[in-house]
């Protein structure tokens, strides 16, 4: 089983010794940084599967650090920091944060929400990995992945970027059915807490664009009970 390497980036020495040890005691390997300078330079030196990071750092501060990181890579990234205000916890999830944990915190609550991440970042990657074609075709209907696009019947349909990854989990895992939990954590990228609300729309905005006649869906079906998946061509 591969050892997951994490990048800490803390400037308080006794922080970074009491976290780096305790999540190594789990079984990961942790690479230490003690400034955001020394952060991006070590992240540029090697392959992590999750950086940890505090906000107020010298010679560049969290938000920079987490900005040229989320510009490489989308990794996941979860912020440590004393302030605890809603602002602050906007700020760093707005520029690409995936989790916020407030000091003080207990290292199980640490090391749950560092497993969590790294857990859906994994499950998410192995659904990407299904199928590596770069343009998917079912019946009438096309996918470009490497452009974004889509086409029915050579015509351009116009998808927001969360309809076009739902339609690309279809497309590439033709013989899968999803649970509306499933397709949050993969377009969404964080927990599903039962608002299908949100799914529901999606689903039925989608349908509009690509299917035929939206009331009797052929490209998306629904698998009473369970979910959708990819109607059969």
């Amino acid at each position: 089983m591969m050892t997951n390497k994490i990048l800490l980036v803390e400037d308080d020495m006794s922080i970074s010794e009491m976290i780096s040890e305790h999540l190594k005691k789990d079984g990961f390997d942790v690479i230490c940084a003690f400034d955001g300078q020394e952060g991006i330079s070590k992240f540029r030196e090697g392959k992590f599967d999750l950086v940890l990071l505090d906000i107020m750092m010298p010679k560049l501060d969290g938000i920079e650090l987490m900005k040229i990181i989320r510009s490489i890579n989308l990794l996941p990234i979860l912020i440590m920091s004393a302030k605890d205000s809603d602002v602050d916890k906007a700020i760093g999830l707005g520029f690409g944060a995936d989790d916020y944990i407030t000091k003080p915190f207990s290292m199980i609550e640490l090391t749950a929400r560092v497993k969590a991440l790294i857990r859906r970042a994994n499950r998410y990657s192995n659904v990407k990995e299904i199928n590596d074609n770069n343009i998917i075709k079912k019946g009438n209907l096309e996918i470009d992945l490497d452009n974004y696009s889509v086409k029915k019947n050579n015509k351009t349909i116009n998808l927001t970027s969360k309809e076009f990854e739902i339609l690309k989990i279809f497309m590439k895992n033709p013989k899968r059915v999803f649970t509306k939990s499933q397709i949050y954590s993969f377009v969404w990228e964080e927990e599903y807490y039962n608002d299908v609300n949100v799914i529901n729309v999606h689903i039925r905005r989608l349908r509009e664009k690509i299917e035929d006649n939206a009331s009797d869906p052929k490209y998306i079906k629904t698998i009473w009970g369970i979910g959708y998946k990819l109607g059969e061509f």
